[in-house]
């Protein structure tokens, strides 16, 4: 997917078992890696929460834990341990979930960029970076859905290893998020800049499955684009594997 010029090798997103409203959603699916494993765990009708695992250490970070009973059985089946919560914005189907995980997992430090997300004990900026296990995670600042959204870019020791993003309502497959707190020319440097500047071979993992909506959206308003087209061929295929 193309981003400020640069190319990202891949928006993962799990092979779609299920079709929620409009909206492409999944079951669970694991994205394996030498050190860093991502479980894609699909929530409400069409978010995802992301369980990060450092394969070294066997520790573990969730995403955006809007579903508190999945994510435990998660940590559960996986063996690991859970001692960090990244939370991407305040709103309530990507934070909504924390106050209760903390209840249900102690000693938990809970990330985030604003004030407003539920149960945050350690307050990020841009450029700030916390350790999963050995895994290194960089918190990107890319206001506009929200005033204060972070974005977390991971990378292991092993450099030969794809580094992966999780985005949360900034990058959708084919689209960003709404500008509810922000500017348009906020999202041009959050798109353009800072997750067009990562390195090309970044996997990108969204806050939701918005992409045939978004494709929809682009080939009406360029309906000659053969990109579009391109895409939307791919997704027509992904909904049927």
């Amino acid at each position: 997917m193309a981003t400020g010029g640069r190319v990202f090798a891949s928006i993962l997103l799990p092979v779609t078992l299920a079709r929620s409203g409009s909206s492409l959603h999944s079951l669970i699916k694991t994205v394996p890696g030498k050190d860093m494993k991502v479980v894609i765990l699909p929530a409400l009708s069409d978010n995802y929460m992301y369980l990060l695992i450092d394969e070294q250490t066997n520790t573990a970070a969730i995403v955006d834990p809007v579903d508190p009973e999945k994510v435990v059985k998660a940590v559960d089946e996986q063996k690991v341990q859970l001692t960090t919560v990244l939370t991407t914005h305040h709103h309530w189907d990507h934070a909504g979930g924390n106050e209760d995980l903390v209840k249900k997992v102690s000693d938990l430090k809970v990330c985030g960029g604003d004030d407003r997300i539920g149960a945050l004990n350690h307050k990020v900026k841009h450029g700030d970076r916390i350790n999963v296990g050995s895994l290194d995670v960089t918190c990107l600042f890319t206001p506009c859905h929200t005033s204060g959204h972070i974005c977390y870019f991971v990378q292991s020791k092993d450099k030969s290893e794809a580094p992966c993003v999780f985005t949360g309502d900034t990058l959708f497959v084919a689209g960003c998020g709404r500008f509810f707190e922000g500017t348009a020319e906020q999202m041009h440097t959050a798109l353009g800049k800072i997750l067009g500047d990562l390195p090309d071979n970044t996997n990108v993992y969204c806050g939701h499955e918005y992409t045939v909506n978004n494709l929809k959206f682009a080939a009406h308003v360029e309906p000659d684009n053969d990109a579009v087209r391109g895409k939307m061929i791919w997704e027509i295929g992904r909904a049927h594997v």
